[in-house]
């Protein structure tokens, strides 16, 4: 053997024009991604909600340019109180004389945010609990279910209310009160989910290799069931959505913002139900259902496929 000798590569080293690990995951992720959308298209009332909350959302985002921040301002409202649907004021105006149009697209931005952020912190907490709890098992498992027992037969929105009661009313206080009442449902599905991965043989093997519980549950658990994640992800927005309504109704909500919630509560205060004041009711109506519908109709879609056995209509 001289030293010019050059050494091989071995039979599992890649070649020179063989992608990296790192390449050939983010290929099957896209390969997978395209195969998603592809099965989503299908579904005709998951794609006219996904377009509908495209539309939200550019309209949400685009407010400030639209409409302007100054269309909350009491002071220098544009029109006189009440006044009913106009080709200047298309939706009419609210007790103040604002522009309801214009209100109901800045209201967008707190109901859809709040939505989201609640989701994710309920989504967050239970897949942790879920994971953790049909990970470990044992006496943490039973206390942490009988925990998640309790908040599943108490009232979600009784709870909310009493945690926005007790803390300061701000956007913040909605979000950390819905999403810490809602996480039990998803926490119950994760683990369901979770001993069933658990029990399948390559769990075995990789604890066999010596790996820990953070790899486990990180590498092998978590990538199984954020499927069913994403699912119950996009029906959590739609009940968050309409509990922030709920919140604000009851005068609950963030006083500083507008949201669809606090308009419906503005009109209540201002006796549009009584007066028949409709213009001030019906748009912020509208938009909370047009958006929980929406989102529903998404997460039926994803739910479809990621479990075709579920046999939802398209």
């Amino acid at each position: 053997m001289t030293a010019e000798t050059t050494a091989k590569p071995g039979p599992h080293a890649p070649g020179p024009g063989t992608p990296g690990p790192r390449t050939l995951t983010w290929q099957r992720r896209r390969t997978s991604a395209a195969r998603f959308w592809k099965q989503y298209r299908t579904h005709r009332a998951g794609v006219l909600g996904l377009t509908t909350l495209v539309l939200c959302v550019l309209v949400a985002l685009t407010a400030p340019l639209t409409v302007g921040a100054d269309v909350r301002s009491v002071t220098d409202a544009p029109g006189g109180p009440l006044e009913s649907p106009s080709a200047r004021f298309p939706l009419g105006t609210d007790q103040f004389g604002r522009s309801l149009f214009g209100l109901v697209i800045w209201g967008s931005r707190v109901s859809l945010l709040v939505g989201l952020l609640a989701a994710a912190l309920s989504v967050a907490i239970g897949t942790l609990i879920g994971i953790t709890a049909g990970h470990f098992r044992g006496w943490y498992a039973t206390v942490v279910m009988r925990i998640t027992d309790w908040f599943l037969v108490m009232p979600t929105l009784v709870l909310a209310i009493a945690l926005a009661t007790v803390m300061s009313r701000s956007l913040g206080t909605i979000v950390v009160a819905i999403g810490v009442t809602t996480w039990p449902t998803t926490a119950r599905l994760v683990r369901a989910q979770t001993l069933a991965v658990e029990s399948r043989p390559y769990i075995e093997r990789a604890k066999a290799l010596g790996g820990g519980h953070w790899h486990v549950m990180s590498r092998h658990v978590l990538p199984n069931v954020m499927p069913l994640v994403l699912a119950q992800t996009t029906l959590i927005i739609s009940s968050a959505i309409l509990t922030e309504a709920t919140l604000a109704f009851l005068g609950l909500g963030d006083p500083t913002g507008v949201s669809w919630g606090g308009l419906l509560q503005d009109a209540r205060e201002a006796g549009a139900v009584s007066s028949g004041d409709w213009w001030y009711l019906v748009p912020p109506g509208i938009a909370i259902a047009v958006v929980a519908l929406a989102f529903t109709l998404c997460g039926r879609a994803v739910e479809s496929v990621l479990n075709p056995r579920l046999g939802v209509s398209r």
